[in-house]
């Protein structure tokens, strides 16, 4: 079974989602036979960083309020995280724009660590405060999962995966994604958002057992849309 996934690294659902699935998966008889594809979504590919900006600074703009509402979102956000046993730190948050991040996870595919890195690139942003647009954060990241340097080199060193990372967009488009996370199930059955880790497991049974058609089942909540809004 192949299971694939759009997300961006900065999408706190996107997080929330991973281990919900995650949890899933442990409790599935056929979990060895699932190959998992992470696929590029970024939820503001212009941003430019400003230096000294918050996370609660920077949500607070992107929603068109205060700094005071945007840390009181990014509180809530982190209460639901804490339920999926996540810490997110979003005091020490730095924020960036994805595009690197991406790239590197495109990399990690080609040496069978996309997984690992895509936790590492989360608990980075989310837990850690590091920069996950820095390239001296990412090399290290791609270091500690046993990337050779000169792919890291050559990959950061050229224009490497850009085309990659738009063209996973441009699928997600095509494929009518409106918000990340979502998953799509041998290319037949899709879930949008970070839904009951029950609703996950349910779907990999249905698909092993490739019985009566699953129809897509749009999330109410559990997810982020590119217009800043996570629901």
């Amino acid at each position: 079974m192949k299971v694939e996934i759009w997300s961006d690294v900065v999408c706190p659902f996107c997080y929330i989602g991973k281990r919900k699935f995650e949890n899933a998966l442990n409790n599935f008889e056929g979990r060895q036979d699932v190959e998992i594809v992470w696929h590029s979504f970024q939820l503001d590919p212009d941003l430019k960083p400003v230096s000294g900006q918050t996370a609660d600074e920077w949500l607070g703009l992107r929603k068109g309020t205060t700094t005071a509402e945007g840390k009181k979102m990014n509180d809530g956000m982190a209460a639901i995280a804490s339920e999926v046993g996540l810490d997110y730190n979003l005091d020490i948050a730095i924020v960036n724009n994805t595009l690197q991040a991406h790239r590197l996870l495109h990399l990690a595919r080609e040496h069978k660590v996309q997984n690992e890195m895509k936790e590492s690139l989360f608990l980075a942003y989310y837990t850690q405060g590091k920069d996950i647009g820095d390239l001296n954060v990412l090399f290290d990241l791609g270091q500690e999962l046993k990337i050779p340097l000169e792919a890291l080199t050559a990959t950061f060193d050229s224009d490497r995966f850009i085309d990659e990372v738009h063209q996973d967009q441009e699928h997600a488009r095509e494929i009518g994604v409106q918000g990340v996370p979502f998953f799509v199930f041998n290319d037949k059955y899709a879930i949008s958002g970070a839904q009951p880790t029950e609703l996950f497991l349910e779907v990999l049974k249905k698909v092993k057992e490739e019985s009566a058609p699953i129809q897509l089942k749009s999330a109410i909540e559990g997810f982020c849309t590119p217009e800043g809004d996570c629901h």
